[in-house]
């Protein structure tokens, strides 16, 4: 396929599409991401690279609007999971799109699907799933459908849900879903055959079940995570399914809400595994890694000592109407975030919250800091009374207190990685973003990755304190950064 060609990226802020896009322009490819909601592109690492259109699969101009002028379309579109409302407009989706695609001319399709057992009794969800690649097949647009198992890598809901279950939970009382067999792909094979199938004409007009090399139960899974963080966790056998039963177990000890994780769990009545060896034979280049190399993988961007920011700017619009409040988890971190719209320069909020720490002190609650400063130093840790090189200038690597400086951007960031001890890693970060009519946004972030059940009961165990120490952290920094703005 000719590189000047315009590509289609569909769910273009979702999982998969969200990693396809840059890897697409960095092969040079010319790319066009087709989202609901342009805002929610801010921050993502292709916006000026790749050309933005906003569009609803629900709408057939819209649909012909994003498709004018494309070659090929990938298909990466699916509603919400579980229910037959839903199940019945996805399937409208891929008529409409359908639809548009061949009125508009695109010359071919690819849909990434997933694999299932079509023998079997499937969900509404999953049976959408393998109905959605019929229509589109049925079409006269050559398709390349994709049926993928399981995908494992940060930030998948596979890999979160393992993560926090063996983190959590030392004995597993286990359904019967727990010892199906199933093949689960890395999301970076996942995006290689995506990828791969723009320059081989052998995958156009063929249905490909695509796999990692091994065939693992769910309760493999979940022993070779904690193999990985040296956990020892003991399985329960039970010959019960109860997926949704066990879907509301899920989303009670994780932050995984049950839609999410219900389809999955249905998927594992049957036996989720490649019937066919098609994806070896069109792409031999391609050799999928093990389920442990993946997950290790995944632990290394969760693991290594640092925070990636651009997980800070996918999180925070460039609005000033971004929620004061949020509360989420990212790639199996907690993020804790705070904001505050000021009618204030960037330069003068960075020098606020860059000057925090050591004789300053916090601005708000010193005794609490100083508190723990000081059990921290009972523990052996290194204890608050570092203080600071000095009061305003910061500098990469540095020790802030009981924190070491990690980043710092002149005028926008800094970010404090915490040496104090604790079941996990622990970063500060705050920014100061620029917006509109000369504003900038204060974002205060609390990152944190626990280690083991008591990493997650140390977070909730603070997180009231949270609410508190960071809610008038960012107050105090509003009120130095205006001070500053007046002398």
């Amino acid at each position: 396929m000719s590189k000047d060609k315009l590509i289609l990226v569909t769910g273009a802020t979702g999982y998969v599409g969200g990693r396809l896009v840059p890897r697409l322009l960095d092969a040079g490819y010319r790319v066009r991401c087709m989202v609901r909601d342009l805002e929610r592109c801010r921050g993502r690492s292709w916006v000026g690279r790749a050309e933005g259109v906003q569009a609803d699969a629900l709408d057939v101009d819209s649909l012909r609007r994003a498709m004018r002028g494309v070659s090929t379309a990938y298909y990466l579109i699916h509603g919400l999971q579980g229910g037959k409302v839903n199940a019945e407009r996805d399937l409208q989706v891929a008529r409409n799109f359908v639809e548009a695609a061949e009125k508009e001319g695109v010359e071919r399709i690819i849909y990434l699907g997933e694999l299932v057992d079509s023998t079997a009794n499937l969900s509404p969800y999953l049976r959408s799933r393998h109905e959605t690649g019929y229509i589109l097949r049925q079409s006269r647009i050559p398709v390349t459908e994709f049926r993928a198992g399981m995908i494992v890598g940060a930030g998948s809901v596979l890999f979160e849900m393992i993560r926090y279950l063996a983190e959590r939970e030392p004995v597993l009382v286990c359904p019967a879903w727990f010892f199906s067999e199933a093949q689960p792909v890395a999301i970076r094979d996942v995006l290689f055959y995506l990828i791969a199938a723009l320059e081989n004409p052998e995958s156009i007009g063929k249905l490909i079940e695509i796999g990692g090399p091994t065939r693992l139960t769910y309760a493999d899974m979940l022993l070779t995570y904690a193999s990985e963080r040296g956990l020892k966790r003991w399985l329960i056998r039970t010959p019960f399914y109860a997926p949704r039963l066990s879907a509301y177990w899920v989303h009670m000890v994780t932050p995984l809400h049950w839609r999410a994780v219900l389809p999955l769990i249905e998927g594992l009545r049957a036996r989720l595994i490649v019937q066919d060896d098609a994806a070896k034979k069109i792409f031999p280049n391609i050799q999928p890694i093990d389920f442990q190399t993946a997950v290790h993988l995944a632990l290394g961007r969760i693991q290594r000592d640092n925070v990636e920011t651009s997980w800070s700017d996918a999180l925070v619009t460039a609005q000033g109407d971004a929620r004061p409040y949020t509360f989420t988890v990212e790639e199996g971190m907690m993020l804790e975030r705070r904001t505050l719209l000021l009618d204030l320069a960037p330069d003068t909020v960075f020098r606020a919250f860059t000057g925090i720490g050591g004789a300053r002190g916090w601005l708000y609650m010193d005794w609490a800091w100083a508190l723990r400063g000081w059990l921290d130093k009972a523990i052996g840790g290194v204890g608050i009374r570092r203080g600071r090189r000095h009061p305003d200038d910061v500098r990469v690597g540095e020790s802030l207190d009981f924190w070491r400086i990690e980043s710092v951007e002149k005028d926008r960031l800094l970010l404090l990685r915490a040496e104090m001890k604790v079941p996990g890693k622990a970063w500060l970060q705050f920014e100061s973003i620029p917006q509109e009519n000369g504003k900038t946004l204060l974002v205060e972030t609390a990152y944190f990755a626990p280690r083991g059940f008591w990493g997650f009961v140390y977070w909730y165990a603070m997180w009231p304190f949270h609410a508190f120490l960071f809610d008038g952290l960012i107050r105090r920094l509003a009120s130095r950064a205006k001070m500053l703005a007046r002398t």
